[in-house]
């Protein structure tokens, strides 16, 4: 799946998305929608997942630092279900770096030497460039500074994708994974009002990306069934993915768009767009 691209003196003409995720099922939810939609258009997808997910739920049921929970056992089944996440999306070349999942902020296994945290990032960073500038992405996304809700590996993946793409100089533009703090509002609203709970989660008070820093948002609602199937491949951690326990209904209206922050371009685009290749399509 990972085979490389035609180029011609290491340059590639051919409009390619990079996504750079931390763990296996954090590529569906933000960006599942645009990795399916751009890979039936043609473009091609790559998906660099940065940590084996260790610190996963393990088959049994075991929590990390559980007795019976096997770190080990738990990536060869995350990658596995990865592969087929991958495949239901259409993704054509997933990237591992095989990096240690660090955990949780605030987990023991934060401080494991080989955790993908504590890599320096100028190292990570290098093999990181070296596959931007192998595959030649104009439009890489990844996390914002706090990795979305603060999780180490997410801001280590900010950080190290951030450096590559200083290294490389390859990307035209670059995008920051977002929740609109109005779509977490109307979803809470919309379950009150349908008579549902809200599923039991707790989320930061500031959770989500004001809105009017949010620059680009896409429609994937075709894909939403898709990116669903993808969500359900995950499913070792189901427990933990709470949107798989919200109504298919809504499933489809949460599914249906994905928004991100534009942090930068060295292509004129619109100031609010609904397609990330927005100024890079041929005239």
């Amino acid at each position: 799946m990972s085979q490389a691209p035609p180029t011609v003196a290491g340059v590639s003409d051919e409009l390619t998305l990079m996504a750079v995720h931390a763990h296996p099922d954090d590529e569906v939810l933000g960006t599942g929608g645009v990795l399916a939609h751009h890979a039936a258009e043609g473009v091609r997808t790559v998906l660099v997942t940065c940590t084996n997910g260790e610190q996963g739920d393990d088959d049994n049921g075991a929590k990390p630092g559980e007795p019976g929970h096997d770190a080990d056992r738990v990536a060869r089944r995350r990658l596995a279900e990865l592969d087929e996440s991958v495949g239901l999306l259409g993704v054509q070349h997933l990237e591992l770096l095989g990096y240690r999942d660090s955990g949780m902020v605030g987990w023991s296994t934060n401080e494991h030497p080989e955790a993908f945290a504590n890599v320096p990032v100028e190292d990570a960073a290098r093999r990181l460039a070296a596959l931007m500038e192998r595959y030649r992405p104009q439009v890489v996304v990844t996390y914002d500074e706090n990795g979305g809700y603060g999780h180490p590996d997410h801001i280590q993946a900010h950080r190290i994708t951030m450096a590559a793409a200083e290294l490389s100089g390859v990307p035209d533009k670059l995008y920051y994974t977002a929740v609109p703090r109005s779509g977490v509002a109307q979803l809470t609203e919309h379950l009150r009002a349908s008579g549902l709970d809200m599923p039991d989660v707790e989320l930061p008070d500031d959770f989500g990306t004001p809105d009017e820093l949010i620059t680009s948002v896409v429609d994937v609602s075709a894909y939403a069934t898709r990116k669903r199937k993808a969500l359900e491949a995950h499913a070792s951690q189901g427990e933990n993915i709470f949107l798989l326990r919200l109504p298919e209904e809504v499933q489809q209206v949460v599914f249906g768009t994905e928004a991100f922050v534009r942090r930068s371009s060295r292509v004129e685009a619109p100031a609010r767009e609904d397609d990330l290749f927005a100024g890079l399509r041929p005239a």
